[in-house]
């Protein structure tokens, strides 16, 4: 399942690996003002030419869901694109001792970089330090570690955006309707990422004084906790007019419940964005109307960087000499008119 921190900020794998940095000149400056703009001596940005070889580390956690098992494949389709870059990858693991022991056998072949998806940011935290103390900088993938020290660039989701987002759309849905009922279904309570989600979805609902939320359940991030809490808070609500589904892997299970069900009678928006999801979208004949996006293409971004960091090169787009410590991605909201353009990204 999904933890903390799921096209936004496309400085992902588009813009990390685009052409050269930008500079400030203009054709009709004189040639002494070009000589000297310091932006024209940098650095050139990591792009699709060779460069120098780099291996680079990819430990994640095991691929029991959808979007995790989406984030390897990201991660190796990414590597395969660049013939100077040798991925060793991990088997994944959710123990976290195991996990450290994967991550301990990378710094001991001494890669160049590691990207690290964490199965527990912070039980992996001494891990990461330890890997930056032995200079091998770290690509924090979405769960982050405890300590900025343990990484040189987090890349991630943005959870609370994806609330935030989701709660939105409903609104402007339902902005005609006087008092408009709303249920959520949520992921995991234990993980922040879900308290995140939440609070995003009630902060854009303020926005809204015609809509309540009537209830909350939440599942587990599986199809089967999906089915039967959604029908749980189908018997308990007979009357609602929107649903926001965490997570597209138990909106499977919760799209079955409503089915069986026979409602019809409210919209659905999901999240992630599962192919499976987008197709139900596209076709327009059921509840679901929408999903938020959780990119996993973020793993894709993660390799980009990585590179760029072994090759000690800046980031297209940027005018800086090094690639940002930080990288929050955007959390799309698919709908109908703009489904054909992210169907690509759906993971099944």
């Amino acid at each position: 399942m999904p933890r903390t921190s799921r096209r936004g900020l496309l400085l992902g794998s588009a813009a990390v690996s685009a052409g050269a940095l930008l500079t400030a000149c203009t054709s009709n400056e004189p040639k002494e003002a070009k000589e000297a703009d310091p932006a024209a001596q940098r650095q050139p940005a990591a792009d699709d030419k060779p460069g120098k070889p780099v291996t680079i580390g990819f430990a994640g956690p095991q691929a029991d869901h959808g979007w995790l098992n989406a984030i390897n494949q990201n991660a190796k389709s990414r590597a395969r694109k660049y013939s100077e870059v040798t991925l060793e990858i991990t088997e994944g693991s959710n123990d976290t001792a195991a996990q450290i022991g994967q991550v301990q056998t990378l710094i001991n072949k001494k890669v160049d970089v590691l990207v690290i998806l964490p199965a527990d940011g912070k039980a992996l935290t001494q891990v990461g330090l330890q890997a930056m103390k032995a200079g091998i900088p770290v690509i924090n993938l979405d769960r982050i570690f405890a300590s900025p020290q343990a990484y040189r660039c987090w890349i991630g989701g943005d959870n609370y955006g994806m609330g935030l987002n989701a709660g939105n759309y409903i609104g402007r849905q339902l902005k005609g309707k006087s008092n408009a009922k709303v249920v959520e279904l949520a992921g995991l309570d234990s993980l922040e990422l879900t308290r995140q989600r939440s609070q995003g979805f009630d902060d854009a609902l303020k926005n809204y004084p015609n809509i309540k939320k009537v209830a909350r359940q939440a599942a587990e991030f599986t199809v089967e906790s999906g089915q039967a809490k959604m029908a749980q808070l189908l018997q308990a609500q007979g009357d609602f007019d929107a649903l926001w589904n965490h997570d597209d892997d138990q909106g499977v299970g919760a799209l079955r419940a409503i089915q069986q069900a026979g409602r019809k009678d409210f919209l659905m928006v999901g999240g992630a964005g599962a192919r499976s999801a987008m197709d139900a979208i596209k076709a327009d004949s059921g509840v679901l109307k929408a999903t938020v996006l959780y990119p996993p293409t973020m793993a894709a971004s993660a390799i980009d960087l990585a590179r760029a960091l072994g090759q000690a090169k800046g980031v297209g787009g940027l005018s800086e000499l090094e690639i940002p410590a930080s990288i929050t991605l955007y959390s799309a909201v698919v709908t109908k008119e703009n489904v054909d353009q992210y169907l690509s990204t759906g993971f099944s």
